[in-house]
């Protein structure tokens, strides 16, 4: 006989199947890669678009900007005039990063709570006290104070990057992009581990 003929000795030669787990296709794998990757495009895409304002303008919109002239007052010699630009500390590029900066912030703030949440839930193997601020949020956190630490932050790194910004340094974009790194790797570690 031959094996087409036979299916007892098809069964016996035959391969089981392996069956192999995706760990991608878990629904809360998906939703925390998701937001994960919503995260990093939106950070990515208010950096680029803050670094495209301080492209140089056009000639002709140099002359339509505000700012005002000034005058030499000898008339031995004709001197150009020279233009005085009034730079205001608070422009496009300070306002996209704060923006950033205080929504991570409060994200971070937000994700922490869930700690929380699972601690009065009763739930074990998942993440139900605070570890890495803890001395920030308390091992349990409460809402307002959460919320106030979140404040207390975002607050600060606006006085600093303001203040740095005012008296014309150049790094006072450092505060900002400090904390939203500090405040989205929070979020990151939360999503991780307390969903």
């Amino acid at each position: 006989m031959t094996q087409r003929s036979n299916p007892e000795e098809r069964l016996q030669t035959a391969r089981p199947l392996r069956i192999v787990k995706n760990s991608i296709g878990d629904p809360l794998m998906k939703t925390t890669l998701f937001s994960t990757l919503c995260a990093i495009l939106a950070v990515l895409m208010l950096s680029a678009v803050s670094a495209a304002k301080e492209l140089p303008n056009a000639p002709s919109a140099e002359a339509s900007e505000a700012g005002f002239y000034t005058e030499s007052t000898s008339a031995a010699a004709v001197i150009a005039p020279k233009f005085v630009e009034k730079k205001n500390p608070i422009d496009m590029k300070f306002v996209s990063l704060a923006v950033v900066s205080t929504g991570s912030t409060f994200a971070d703030s937000y994700t922490t709570l869930w700690a929380r949440d699972n601690w009065l839930a009763g739930r074990k193997g998942v993440c139900n006290m605070e570890v890495e601020s803890a001395y920030l949020y308390g091992v349990h956190p409460t809402v307002g104070r959460a919320y106030a630490v979140a404040s207390v932050k975002s607050a600060t790194t606006l006085f600093a990057a303001y203040y740095l910004r005012k008296h014309h340094s150049k790094l006072w974009s450092l505060p900002l992009i400090a904390n939203s790194a500090i405040s989205l790797q929070g979020v990151t570690q939360n999503m991780i581990e307390c969903q």
